[in-house]
């Protein structure tokens, strides 16, 4: 079985993944970083005191952002 595109996301690189789609960091509070952008549901809350990333983080990231995995492969890819 295929390792999971999603697991062990550096913090950095998932950053640069939620800039690439256009979100932008709208704050930072108490280990939380939170962002946003127009058309967006709610904002994607990331966790600071993780790295890397958790997998059901990301997963929930994509959910609200509504791109599937192929949208982070895409990213890096580029």
């Amino acid at each position: 079985m295929p390792k999971s595109p999603l697991k062990n996301i550096r913090l950095k690189t998932f950053r640069e993944y939620l800039e690439w789609n256009g979100l932008e960091l709208i704050r930072m509070k108490g280990g939380h970083e939170l962002w946003y952008k127009a058309g967006l549901k709610r904002p994607i809350v990331l966790p600071t005191y993780e790295d890397p990333v958790f997998e059901f983080i990301a997963k929930n990231a994509l959910r609200n952002m509504e791109v599937g995995v192929d949208n982070y492969i895409e990213f890096l890819k580029s």
